[in-house]
């Protein structure tokens, strides 16, 4: 029964451990999904292949946190599979049935308080005030920041062949008069794929290149699919007159809120 205690406190640790280093490297500005995926891929050492990988790891505190995660996952992983080898070795059949039993009703509790949305604010709030105030670290929340949960959204889309943004300079395709603002490009150059930041308007774009954008969710994924020829411009045109729409009912609530 000790062991069987030892190993459910090791699996208790290391959720606690993947959760702050999940929340250290949101702090430092990624996204909570992608924290969370790269906290548990570096704890587990599984899934840190990907090409995200290699954006956190271009970061110094990234860096960092990524190696105490990976440190500190290879002892746990190993304790964890000492102390189940400890369960159910000399043990006999009904002895072995009822710590299996137990296992079960340990891990279920520990993955219904994991899954808890209560739990996981408290979590939150707490590991983030503790990471405020002993390192350097500072929370930057994206959804309020950008106002993700307002309509707005950052995307990305492919630059198709023949597409109607294909060759095209950013001028011309005038996405500004739609609400979207164009963040980077990601671009294939060579046998690197190089980012380029706030491009101006006389950026052409290229088949295969990624576009990072920022502005009304239904515009961007209205823009990633739109058709090249009249139909497109069609379209545009469309988008436009929303925008603008959109842009006056802004200016009547900020007045209004003005007074």
């Amino acid at each position: 029964m000790i062991a069987l205690l030892s190993l459910l406190l090791v699996v208790t640790f290391s959720m606690l451990v993947v959760r702050i280093g999940a929340v250290a490297l949101e702090m430092t500005g990624l996204s909570r999904d992608m924290a969370k995926f790269q906290a548990q891929s570096a704890f587990s050492g599984t899934g840190f292949t990907t090409s995200e990988s290699e954006y956190v790891v271009s970061h110094p505190v990234r860096r960092k946190i990524i190696r105490i995660l990976i440190f500190v996952g290879s002892a746990g992983i190993v304790s964890a599979m000492a102390t189940l080898l400890l369960t159910f070795i000399g043990s006999t059949k009904e002895e072995a049935t009822s710590s299996l039993a137990w296992l079960f009703v340990g891990l279920l509790i520990i993955y219904l308080f994991a899954r808890s949305k209560l739990v996981d604010r408290g979590l939150r709030w707490l590991i983030s005030r503790a990471l405020e105030k002993f390192t350097n670290l500072k929370v930057y929340d994206y959804e309020q920041l950008l106002g993700l949960s307002k309509g707005y959204s950052i995307g990305e889309f492919k630059v198709r062949k023949g597409s109607w943004m294909d060759g095209e300079k950013l001028k011309k395709l005038k996405f500004d008069e739609e609400g979207v603002l164009v963040l980077g490009i990601y671009r294939k150059v060579g046998d690197e794929e190089k980012y380029f930041g706030t491009p101006g308007g006389e950026t052409e774009l290229m088949e295969g290149d990624i576009i990072i954008c920022y502005g009304p969710e239904e515009t961007i994924r209205e823009i990633s699919c739109r058709l090249k020829g009249k139909e497109g411009n069609r379209q545009h045109r469309e988008a436009v007159k929303k925008e603008k729409i959109r842009r006056k009912a802004e200016e009547k609530e900020m007045e209004e809120a003005q007074g």
